[in-house]
């Protein structure tokens, strides 16, 4: 009689999200925490923040303008291929960056080809392969790509202002490119596979015994095409939530620390400030993640955009340092999660086939919101001499975010194609 090997004690899937959570912290954290590199650069070029902040504004669109593109690349030749064209992007572009002092250079070098690159290194091209490899415990894995980017934030705000005393602008964006490269080409040969096994982690139920709704729900979803499902109500709805996510984590990144700033906090204070949300949101994401799937995944997604909304005011408010972290603490709670909800609720909607190229559309929509907040933060201030109009009207759109994800469909619920 012969006996079937014992299952693996360990599986592999973890590996690659341990490698997408790595690469997602550099990535997202260079993205959104350019707020250190900001004003070195707007001074040491001669820049007006509105140009600068024009020019940031630019890459966040050319960013967001990557994640189809990005996701299309992925269906077609694989994670592997993107990931390391995307690096390659990346060097060019910063190896470009620190050899241009005029504005048409810096945007064609930082803004569109350095946002490029970073785009194909980003969460969405690597929430494919996650979504692949996982089915039972899905949610939890993609929220390890939100707990890459609140490290980032975390880890690179802080990174990039000490790097700042000692270093020139141009010598910190040389180093990261080295350590970007370092680190992802290994992980992209050697880690990072798209073959995962039929069913993933395990389904949650035995493949004979899976109920006809939940199959007659993944045969309805798969029989939309791409134009169609992006005309349905939800990912319509999903879209605008990651506009007004888009727009207050950018805005966040790229002007928070300018506006502490203006707003009597020394240089240092700022950054701590900026970076404790990350910090936080670290161990956060995981309880966040055993959430997303236990709960309802709307309702969760709509408390976070509801406290962070809350968040944006409270920040404004801030008069002194206890303020200022306990704000901090309270938003790292919830800064998590909106994107990797989002995108665990396209793949419950519409399938795992087409969450890719769905979820690079739909990011676009998450970085138009980083742009226009990119472009307002800067605009606003030089012309008001305030930050309330920017800030505020993040805190507006996050509220408005969270009654709209009240109304997302229930997960794996069955939605008529003309009403979804």
């Amino acid at each position: 009689m012969t006996t079937s090997a014992p299952p693996p004690r360990w599986y592999f899937g973890w590996n690659i999200v341990a490698a997408a959570t790595v690469l997602t912290l550099l990535t997202v954290g260079m993205r959104l925490g350019i707020g250190p590199l900001f004003l070195p650069m707007a001074q040491d070029l001669g820049f007006s923040r509105s140009l600068l902040a024009s020019i940031v504004a630019v890459g966040m669109l050319c960013y967001g303008l990557a994640m189809p593109l990005a996701g299309w690349l992925v269906a077609r030749h694989g994670t592997r291929f993107v990931l390391l064209v995307g690096t390659a992007i990346l060097v060019t572009a910063t190896l470009w960056t620190v050899n241009t002092r005029s504005p048409s250079g810096l945007l064609l070098s930082f803004g569109v080809l350095m946002s490029i690159g970073a785009g194909f290194t980003s969460p969405v091209a690597l929430t494919p392969v996650i979504s692949r490899w996982f089915n039972r415990r899905r949610g939890m894995a993609l929220f390890f790509l939100s707990t890459g980017s609140m490290a980032g934030i975390a880890f690179m705000t802080p990174a990039l202002g000490t790097a700042l005393q000692h270093f020139s602008w141009q010598a910190t964006l040389l180093g990261f490119a080295a350590l970007f490269t370092a680190i992802t080409v290994p992980m992209a040969l050697y880690i990072v596979r798209d073959d995962a096994p039929a069913d993933g982690d395990a389904p949650l139920q035995p493949a004979a015994a899976r109920s006809a709704p939940a199959n007659a729900n993944a045969n309805a979803m798969a029989g939309l095409s791409l134009g169609q499902a992006m005309r349905t109500a939800t990912f319509l709805k999903i879209t605008l939530g990651l506009f007004a996510c888009g727009f207050s984590m950018n805005l966040l990144g790229t002007h928070g620390m300018p506006m502490l700033m203006d707003h009597g906090f020394d240089a240092t204070t700022s950054s701590l400030g900026i970076g404790l949300i990350g910090l936080v949101a670290i161990p956060s994401t995981m309880v966040l993640g055993r959430l997303a799937d236990r709960v309802e995944r709307k309702k969760l997604l709509a408390v976070i955009y509801l406290v962070r909304g809350l968040g944006f005011f409270a920040l404004l408010l801030a008069g002194n340092r206890l303020e200022l972290f306990g704000t901090s603490v309270i938003g790292g709670i919830v800064w998590a999660g909106s994107i990797a909800l989002s995108s665990a609720i396209l793949a419950d909607v519409y399938g795992v086939q087409k969450v890719g190229v769905l979820y690079g559309w739909a990011y676009l929509g998450h970085q138009l919101g980083a742009m226009v907040s990119s472009w307002l933060g800067g605009w606003g201030y030089e012309h008001f001499g305030t930050h309330w109009l920017a800030f505020g009207l993040s805190g507006v759109l996050l509220l408005l975010a969270a009654a709209v994800a009240l109304v997302l469909p229930a997960r794996r619920t069955a939605l008529p194609a003309a009403a979804a």
